[in-house]
């Protein structure tokens, strides 16, 4: 087998110009707007932007949970181990959320319910994916908690989340995420809510559970450490399209959208001594009013006429790293 028909089929999930927009009152939103990438098995995607650039809603659109109406996915392909998530019905749909991928929200408690106990939270993605007795799902949930050690998991299966600390609601989410051994799961800034100390035991936690399985993993942050710390690749996100995508080595040593340098740029380094931290100038555009050509140009230092005409074109800069600006063309 050739090494290019091995990585192939490697290949978990493939997106496709996938398009998702929300009607409202002042317009068509396109909240994500021709996206494509491919995800390996075992491999961590990193999604990275400003708030408002199309990341979570590219998320959900993969678990196909856009609130319908105002949104709707208009255009694209979400090939899952070789199944189009976008042709399946909603009851197949069902089927696949959370045995074939999976999604941890980024606040705990507004994913899991105050009135159920932690055991019935986590047991229920086993119940409904897996014909096994009930007194398995019960082990089997036990088993999923001790493995994102939580202490005492045995009495912690009858708690409910307001007896836990966030630290320890975050690692229930990340349970429930990996109960049915998923292909992706899926991690929505999964460390905001967490202080330093715990976040670093969450974050080597996703990586031991990836080691583990083999899940691959798509990575939704604000946190360039964090993407250095977890990801193989990087997608960088602005005003619902991917500017940019390459290795985690190539995004932060060769960055070749102004974008990407810009949000480099915006990163504290602790070596240097500044009176004044860099940030991005101006703010990102109104994604229902977008400007002609480039919708980074009104903000970038590089700007020529011809970006405000046209949107350019993705560019390989090198193997497995494109950017779309014209100053590569």
């Amino acid at each position: 087998m050739t090494t290019e028909a091995a990585t192939e089929q490697d290949v978990v999930l493939k997106v496709d110009d996938l398009r998702t927009y929300f009607t409202t009152r002042w317009g068509t939103v396109k909240a994500v707007d021709g996206i494509s990438f491919d995800l390996r098995r075992g491999e961590t995607l990193g999604i990275v932007g400003e708030s408002g650039s199309g990341k979570s809603v590219t998320m959900l659109s993969l678990m196909r949970l856009i609130p319908m109406p105002p949104g709707r996915i208009v255009s694209g392909s979400i090939n899952l181990d070789g199944e189009d998530l976008l042709q399946l019905s909603e009851s197949e749909m069902n089927r696949v959320r959370g045995s074939k991928i999976a999604l941890i929200i980024q606040d705990p408690m507004t994913s899991l319910n105050p009135v159920f106990t932690i055991g019935n939270q986590v047991s229920e993605a086993i119940k409904i994916h897996q014909d096994i007795p009930k007194r398995s799902v019960m082990e089997q949930a036990l088993s999923v908690l001790r493995k994102v050690n939580i202490p005492a998991a045995e009495s912690r299966m009858r708690d409910y989340p307001h007896q836990m600390s966030g630290g320890m609601r975050q690692r229930v989410v990340g349970a429930i995420g990996i109960s049915c051994q998923p292909q992706v799961l899926i991690a929505d800034e999964p460390t905001t809510s967490l202080d330093v100390t715990i976040q670093a035991q969450y974050l080597a936690l996703l990586k031991e559970l990836q080691r583990d399985s083999n899940v691959a993993l798509i990575f939704i942050t604000h946190d360039f450490g964090i993407v250095a710390k977890m990801c193989d690749r990087v997608a960088v996100m602005y005003a619902g399209r991917i500017v940019e995508q390459g290795s985690v080595r190539d995004i932060f040593n060769h960055p070749s959208h102004p974008y990407t340098e810009a949000l480099l740029a915006s990163v504290p380094k602790m070596e240097e001594d500044v009176d004044r931290l860099y940030s991005i100038e101006g703010q990102p555009p109104t994604l229902h009013d977008l400007p002609s050509g480039c919708p980074f140009a009104p903000r970038c230092q590089y700007v020529m006429d011809h970006c405000r005409e046209e949107y350019p074109n993705r560019v390989t800069v090198s193997e497995g790293h494109d950017a779309s600006c014209w100053r590569l063309s």
